[in-house]
């Protein structure tokens, strides 16, 4: 067997690979007489099959296979002990022509898209901004009001505001405004004005007080929603499908009552005992936004360090063509080539900064170890909960979710590569020249509005 390289300019190739008849012969021979071993041919024990029937049987298909397995072998070995940085995987070339049926050596040729050689140095006279978001007292009133409301309570209100809660009974009327004889009559149902997508039906509710009747059309405020329907009417969903009005009796009104600052309020938010004052409350709540924050004062560095790295690298030479190619073979689409070819751009620059990244981890040896994705697990588990409002867990419960998080083959690569990303823009982080600044969320805001 004969591998060559044949390199064609910067960052093209072709890879040929000559296979003669004593290649492959003696794999072939075994191949058949695993097969004779096996395979039940009429008339004849297993192992006593004749090589010549054998070969007329199943000696076309072998061959294939075997050239096929050692054509594949040759080319992985070449490419891993030259070395070659390979963008996609080799393509075999479209003049490469192979008849197994009568030939009996066989030339393969594969093109190769080359990943281009560059350097990127990062010292610290290299100078990438980080903006500290400024924690205002805004923000901190602001959540201290959503948590009130959280950990608040419900209580009998004098009159419906939007988010109350109203229960009551409802009778179907007439298109005249009188009962209708046979009409539903709802004994029991609950609803809160803020759900209402009708805004006119909406303002019927708002002021009404216990005991006020209010005419209003469940079909509009609903805008005919079946489900929203079948539950406030308590009907099957068949049946919800009712455009009449009906008169509601208000019987009862719940409304939101803030949390008081108090012991229980702060432990509630924080945990027991963490904080014991209005001001170490306040502090407590102060870092919790900061280390918010702190997400996106890191996500601006990422945009800040990748239109610094590209403008050190340059435009990176890329094999276009071969890329083209590449991306409409693997794709399914219909016209496919024509799609590529309208986000190629796109996905060259993609391309292009996948390669700074990969060199910058090169040029730090950074590996994503089992701890790395374990820690970010971890950090989505708790995020997940805190969702649905339930932060301060211990810490076995995030753990055993976070674990379970990892068995999930996509969530575990999508973890893998965050982990990966987030170790390239520390290893920048760390190398780079640091101009820090902090600034108010208004004109941390206007940093994305001007790059619009």
């Amino acid at each position: 067997m004969n591998v060559t390289f044949d390199k064609q300019g910067n960052v093209n190739g072709v890879l040929s690979i000559a296979i003669k008849e004593e290649d492959y012969q003696a794999e072939v021979k075994k191949e058949l007489n695993n097969i004779g071993r096996k395979h039940p041919v009429k008339g004849f024990r297993p192992g006593h099959v004749p090589a010549g029937l054998l070969k007329k049987m199943f000696g076309t298909d072998v061959l294939a296979q075997v050239v096929e397995r050692q054509v594949g072998r040759a080319l992985s070995n070449y490419i891993v002990e030259n070395k070659l940085d390979v963008l996609g995987e080799p393509m075999i070339s479209e003049d490469t022509k192979v008849d197994f049926t009568k030939d009996t050596e066989f030339d393969f040729k594969f093109e190769l898209g080359l990943a281009p050689e560059f350097e990127i140095k990062l010292d610290k006279r290299v100078k990438i901004p980080y903006y500290t978001i400024e924690v205002s007292q805004d923000m901190i009133d602001k959540q201290t009001d959503a948590f009130k409301k959280r950990f608040g309570k419900q209580v009998p209100g004098e009159a419906v505001v939007e988010d109350a809660l109203v229960k009551g009974e409802m009778i179907e009327l007439n298109a005249d405004g009188t009962q209708k004889e046979d009409g539903l009559k709802v004994e029991k149902t609950i609803f809160s004005p803020q759900y209402m997508k009708n805004d006119d039906e909406k303002a019927k509710f708002i002021g009404a007080k216990v005991g006020d009747l209010v005419v209003y059309n469940p079909f509009k405020a609903t805008e005919g929603n079946v489900t929203e329907l079948a539950s406030l009417l308590n009907v099957d969903k068949e049946q919800a499908n009712n455009e009449s009005d009906f008169q509601f009796l208000v019987n009862e009104i719940l409304v939101n009552q803030d949390a008081e600052m108090n012991q229980e309020f702060f432990d509630n938010v924080l945990g027991k005992d963490v904080a014991k004052s209005v001001e170490e409350y306040t502090e407590k709540v102060k870092e919790m936004i900061s280390a918010q924050l702190k997400n996106d004062s890191n996500y601006r560095f990422t945009i800040d360090a990748e239109r610094v790295l590209r403008k050190k690298a340059g435009d990176l030479e890329l094999p276009d063509e071969f890329l083209k190619k590449f991306l409409a073979a693997r794709s399914k689409e219909e016209n496919a080539a024509q799609k590529v070819e309208e986000d190629y751009e796109k996905t060259r620059a993609q391309i292009q900064w996948q390669l700074i990244k990969e060199k910058v981890a090169r040029n730090y040896d950074i590996k994503v170890e089992e701890e790395d994705m374990l820690r970010l697990a971890r950090f989505y588990a708790a995020q997940q909960f805190a969702q649905y409002g339930m932060s301060n867990l211990p810490e076995d419960v995030i753990e055993k979710y976070a674990q379970e998080l990892l068995k999930k083959d996509d969530v575990k690569s999508d973890i893998q590569n965050r982990a990966f990303e987030d170790k390239v823009y520390a290893a920048i982080q760390d190398a780079v020249g640091i101009d820090e600044k902090t600034v108010s969320v208004e004109d941390f805001n206007k940093l994305f509005e001007a790059a619009k």
